[in-house]
């Protein structure tokens, strides 16, 4: 409370919340506390000169590796959307992290495979990476962790293709 010439001033009362609905407010929440938390993702990605839908690419591929994945393949398994997968791919070649191979059966379907460059390159990123996860959701404990992950799965489910690896 703060007193100015023998008068007493109110302590300032929080800012009103004004939402549409409690739905607004829960998505609003949600897409604050992801651009919260990526900004620090994007901060480390930039170290290794990739993006985070680059390095989703990446990690993939190492799961697939030592096999190729198709193009479209991967797209539906990225975590966001991608709407130009093929010029994330092209910066992807360029940088030596993957390759590019067209079956001989197949011309129109492409085939993308990690390079030792490209596993290399996430060797690196990995122990970072985890360190980076636990500054932004470390605070948090396992039984909350385990309810977040729920609560983000339920809420995304009637939204997710039929045919989503994220079901």
């Amino acid at each position: 409370m703060v007193i100015l010439s023998g008068m007493t001033e109110k302590p300032l009362a929080p800012p009103a919340r004004h939402f549409d609905s409690l739905a607004q407010e829960a998505f609003l929440n949600l897409w604050r506390t992801y651009d919260r938390l990526r900004a620090l993702e994007d901060a480390l990605f930039a170290q290794f000169d990739l993006t985070a839908q680059q390095y989703n690419v990446l990690r993939l591929l190492r799961g697939a590796h030592p096999e190729a994945l198709p193009t479209l393949g991967i797209a539906a398994r990225l975590v966001t959307h991608a709407p130009d997968i093929t010029r994330m791919l092209d910066k992807l070649e360029a940088g030596t992290l993957i390759e590019r191979e067209r079956p001989a059966g197949n011309r129109r379907t492409v085939l993308i495979r990690i390079t030792s460059e490209g596993l290399a390159r996430l060797k690196q990123i990995d122990k970072p990476l985890r360190e980076c996860h636990q500054q932004q959701l470390g605070h948090l404990s396992p039984e909350q962790l385990d309810q977040l992950v729920s609560l983000l799965q339920l809420a995304r489910a009637p939204h997710e293709p039929e045919d989503s690896t994220w079901k």
